[in-house]
């Protein structure tokens, strides 16, 4: 059946099992952020198996769903106010920023008698979440006097929203932080997570402060690619991740539409069109409700892609040298937004292959 996206579980394994030493050759514990999955269970019990520290997920649903999973898990998005008292019972550790927050989460946690896990959030300059210096500072002192919190540990996120990446100068800081915030409040911080998969450069060649002894990882260990650099890593594995379409029409038409042009297509889009002549055109039964389109490269690299709509993707098979037929399949190898729109989509089959 198609659309579909194979997945190569043990290629995904193998990746994880090289990451997580690496990283405990530097003293790094490695968490494996599972959001990428879209709450596929199967994929995160064999991830687990594989013994890795903890699994992260920005969705408290997913955490839900791996709640008999043998494992701590960490809700790495804040939660909102609804979903507090899951956090609570569900999440064994949550990433936070901000003071009302994690009293919410106190209240919640002596309701259900429990020890609530909290990493507080420093922003380094990517200004996605993130206290800034005198902030996380009180916010330090006021986490510590939570009868049902436990202040877990120190984190920072890079490169997702301002593409800003790890460096000699921002890890050193992240360090400074932290010694002089376990100075001031005579504590120890047992989770210092110095960033994500656009850390591996530093990993891989021994840069990162000893003070920092964690990592959220996910495009790394599941494409072999490092984020921002936009670097294949050349010991992981890369294509654990394949989008297969059928051609579901084939026929010979122009290059430009014609008629009366609106002002943009169904999607608000205004295009522009290459005259190429009258030209061999595939369209797959994938489209943009399931696929982000430029999250996904054909393998056949003769094949140009036009653009789609919501459930139709057009391609110009014109100079292929393999002779296409109606109800071929076409394949594609997606990138991290490609796997991630592709997993969310429930129109889209997931094949798990070991």
């Amino acid at each position: 059946m198609y659309p579909k996206i194979q997945i190569n579980l043990n290629g995904i394994i193998e990746n994880i099992k090289k990451t997580k030493e690496l990283c405990e050759q530097n003293g790094i514990s490695l968490a494996v952020v599972t959001k990428l999955l879209a709450d596929n269970k199967e994929i995160v019990q064999a991830i687990v198996n594989s013994g890795v520290d903890y699994i992260c997920d920005s969705r408290i649903q997913n955490l839900i769903s791996y709640k008999d999973l043998n494992v701590e898990k960490w809700l790495i998005r804040s939660p909102s106010t609804e979903e507090i008292p899951d956090t609570v019972r569900y999440a064994d550790v949550s990433l936070n920023s901000e003071i009302n927050t994690i009293i919410n989460l106190n209240k919640e946690a002596k309701n259900q008698n429990k020890i609530h896990k909290v990493i507080l959030m420093y922003e380094l300059g990517d200004l996605r979440e993130g206290c800034l210096r005198p902030e996380l500072e009180e916010l330090t002192g006021q986490a510590m006097c939570l009868s049902n919190i436990e202040l877990y540990g120190l984190g920072v996120n890079l490169s997702c929203y301002g593409e800003i990446v790890p460096s000699s100068e921002n890890m050193k800081e992240l360090e400074e932080v932290v010694l002089e915030l376990e100075k001031k409040y005579n504590i120890k911080f047992k989770i210092v997570s110095g960033g994500n998969s656009s850390s591996f450069k530093m990993l891989e060649n021994k840069k990162i402060p000893c003070t920092i002894n964690n990592l959220r990882m996910g495009e790394a260990i599941y494409l072999g690619n490092i984020p921002c650099f936009e670097e294949k890593i050349e010991a992981l594995n890369q294509d654990n991740f394949i989008v297969k379409a059928e051609i579901i029409e084939l026929k010979e038409k122009p290059s430009v539409p014609w008629g009366e042009c609106g002002l943009s297509n169904s999607f608000g889009e205004h295009s522009t069109f290459i005259d190429r002549g009258t030209r061999k055109r595939a369209i797959i039964g994938l489209g943009k409700q399931d696929v982000k389109l430029d999250g996904i490269t054909p393998l056949d690299e003769e094949i140009i892609v036009l653009g789609g709509s919501s459930d139709h993707i057009i391609l110009d098979v014109s100079d292929c040298k393999r002779e296409y037929k109606l109800g071929d399949i076409i394949e594609f190898m997606p990138n991290y937004a490609g796997v991630l729109s592709c997993m969310t989509s429930k129109y889209v089959l997931k094949e798990i292959v070991r």
